[in-house]
């Protein structure tokens, strides 16, 4: 048999580029391969971050709403005590002032068929009266300590409950102005303690002389 000695490196030459080329193509699909296992481990973890992501949001929306349920809750409260506010040291209080200054009689009475002597001497009883009460029951003292018809400055910050302004009032405290009136506050006070069956309505009972 008679080789051709030109040809044989020719056919090695084919033999070696297939080879090349099958080589080229399986690491081709390896790499294909590789990345798609990459991608899938990469997929992975996103998944779970969004998964953990909602649960966070709905506590965070749960806390505000407790948050919104607790502020009401002391609206509530709130609105309760006020409503609820007990009437029976006021109504105690006009029943000592109608017991020792017959103060209750005096305002309900129509005072315009009296002369102003005969209504003067009925306020001599009131004011007796109702001063025993004060003085009795309740220690006071006076807001402001500077002397009526000065003038003071109202500085920033104030209670607008201790101090109420009148007149032209503009601008921004500090206010200078004349004190008109002291104004009274209660330090303490001493009402007497009412009985479990006591009527507190009763501002004055009715009186039959037999």
């Amino acid at each position: 048999m008679n080789f051709d000695l030109n040809v044989i490196p020719t056919t090695f030459d084919m033999l070696h580029a297939g080879l090349a080329a099958s080589s080229v193509l399986l690491l081709a699909i390896a790499v294909s391969r590789k990345g798609k296992v990459v991608e899938k481990v990469v997929e992975k973890p996103v998944e779970k971050i969004v998964e953990v992501e909602k649960p966070v949001e709905k506590i965070v929306e749960i806390e505000k709403v407790v948050e919104v349920e607790k502020v009401v809750e002391k609206v509530v409260e709130v609105e309760s005590k006020l409503a609820t506010a007990s009437t029976d040291s006021a109504m105690q209080l006009l029943s000592l002032m109608q017991q020792e200054a017959r103060m209750v009689d005096f305002l309900q009475e129509d005072l315009t068929a009296f002369s102003d002597e005969e209504v003067g001497a009925a306020a001599r009883v009131v004011h007796s009266g109702g001063k025993k009460v004060i003085t009795e029951y309740f220690e006071l003292s006076p807001i402001r300590a500077e002397e009526e018809e000065t003038r003071i400055s109202v500085e920033e910050g104030f209670d607008p409950q201790s101090v109420r302004l009148t007149g032209n009032v503009t601008g921004n405290a500090p206010f200078t102005g004349t004190l008109v009136h002291k104004g009274w506050k209660a330090d303490n006070v001493n009402l007497p303690k009412l009985s479990e069956n006591y009527n507190a309505s009763i501002i004055a009972p009715a009186e039959v002389e037999l």
